[in-house]
C-alpha cells in the first residue's frame, strides 16, 4: 500500500451554491463536481485550484453523516465567523491581498509578517477563516 497524496479536504458551508460561486468567482477555483445523489437529495460539490486539480475541496453542509450535535456545533462556529478551514499559498501576499480586496473578499487580518513568512486571513461567505501565506525561510525574529 502506498498513499501518494491528499486528494480531498472538506470545508463546511452554509449554502453550497453560494459557496461554490464564492470560491470560483472570488478565489478563481474551478468546479470539479456538483452531483445530487440518493433519495435524500445529498449534494456533493467540489472545487479545486485550477493548477492543482489533484486536491479537491468538498463544500459540505454540516449534517449527515455527522450526528446532529456535531453538525449544530459546526453551524454555530460558522455563524460566529471563526471556523478554521484552509491554508492557501501565494507567491506575493500583499499583491494577492490587493487583488482579492478589489473583488470584495473580506479580510480578517491584512498581510502581516510572521516567522514563517507573510500571512493574511480571509473570511469566506460561510464564516470560514482561510489563511493566505507567502512562505519564507523560518526566522524566529521576524513578525514578533
Amino acid at each position: 500500500m502506498t498513499i501518494t497524496n491528499v486528494s480531498l479536504a472538506t470545508v463546511y458551508v452554509t449554502d453550497q451554491s453560494a459557496a461554490k460561486q464564492w470560491y470560483t468567482d472570488k478565489l478563481g477555483f474551478v468546479e470539479t463536481a456538483d452531483v445530487t445523489m440518493g433519495d435524500n437529495g445529498f449534494r456533493w460539490v467540489t472545487v479545486a485550484q485550477p493548477d492543482h486539480l489533484e486536491l479537491e475541496v468538498t463544500l459540505m453542509l454540516p449534517g449527515p453523516p455527522l450526528d446532529e450535535q456535531l453538525a449544530e456545533a459546526i453551524r454555530r462556529s460558522l455563524a460566529s465567523g471563526t471556523h478554521g478551514a484552509l491554508g492557501l499559498r501565494t507567491d506575493n501576499c500583499q499583491k494577492t491581498f490587493e487583488e482579492l480586496s478589489a473583488k470584495g473578499v473580506e479580510f480578517v487580518q491584512p498581510p502581516s509578517e510572521r516567522p514563517y513568512g507573510v500571512e493574511a486571513i480571509i473570511r469566506d461567505n460561510s464564516g470560514n477563516w482561510l489563511v493566505l501565506v507567502e512562505n519564507r525561510e523560518f526566522d524566529p525574529t521576524r513578525g514578533q
